[in-house]
């Protein structure tokens, strides 16, 4: 469980890194360079493909709430760090929201169970087939829209069905694994089609709105929708006598959020063209 988590503040590192990295490109982008050919953008796909490589790994070893409890550490590393690369400094409101969001994200990492996580049945699959197929026609409508919350919406529910899709795999991690077994199944193409939904839904969200808003919305809902998806459809175990400390840590990152995301932001610093 201890490698687990470690595994997982890696993968959080990296995450905080690629939001960084696809916000200053979503800064830099003009009618001629869209984002997709920026420099810094590519960088950050990359960046998230080693992010979710150490997901992978710790997902095969904890809850899919713990996972995404630790990973949504990055909100504040994102804040933090986007302030410092904009010459601003987070106000006392800001950084009391910050911290909300941190301690309500470790105590709902901290309610995992011990337990092995169960081995999921055939419906799932099916049910996260119809749920990507439907946040793949929400994020086309909502692309037709100037608001970035609803997208920030989808990319972390399109971010939050790949941890999911992964956890619903049954694929042997070591001596057995078979990569034939791991392309004949349903949930490999599910992360593939997850992933998609989650970065056009991401870089559209990014060109229409402030990245620690974005950020903010993306976490919480990619901690707390499959946190809940995960213990209801795949079993995965929540410490004896912790429900009401998961539940409470849950309710005290989404006020860390609301706050986050209803304070005024600050605009970028200029760039000569």
């Amino acid at each position: 469980m201890v490698i687990g988590l470690i595994v997982a503040v890696v993968a959080m590192v990296l995450n905080s890194v690629g939001a960084l990295l696809a916000a200053d490109a979503a800064g830099r982008a003009t009618r001629k360079r869209p984002i997709a050919v920026q420099p810094r953008y590519l960088l950050a796909l990359f960046v998230d493909l080693c992010a979710f490589l150490f997901t992978v790994v710790a997902l095969r070893q904890l809850p899919v709430f713990a996972v995404q409890a630790v990973i949504g550490g990055s909100i504040a590393l994102t804040a933090v760090v986007g302030a410092r690369l904009n010459d601003t400094r987070l106000d006392r409101p800001t950084r009391i929201a910050v911290a909300t969001c941190v301690a309500g994200l470790a105590v709902v990492a901290a309610s995992a169970g011990t337990e092995a996580p169960p081995v999921t049945a055939g419906v799932v699959d099916a049910i996260l087939i119809t749920v990507v197929l439907v946040l793949a026609v929400a994020v086309l409508v909502l692309r037709q829209y100037s608001r970035a919350w609803p997208l920030s919406i989808c990319a972390g529910m399109g971010f939050g069905g790949i941890s999911l899709a992964v956890r619903a795999a049954h694929v042997e991690v070591g001596p057995g694994f078979s990569l034939l077994a791991l392309l004949g199944q349903p949930g490999t193409y599910l992360v593939v089609g997850f992933w998609l939904v989650g970065m056009v839904a991401w870089s559209a969200a990014l060109a229409r709105g402030n990245v620690g808003t974005v950020t903010a919305l993306l976490v919480v809902t990619q901690v707390v929708l499959p946190g809940i998806v995960g213990i209801v459809l795949l079993g995965d175990p929540v410490r004896e006598g912790w429900t009401w400390p998961f539940i409470l840590g849950l309710l005290t990152a989404v006020a860390g959020v609301v706050v986050l995301t209803s304070r005024p932001q600050r605009p970028r610093r200029s760039r000569v063209r």
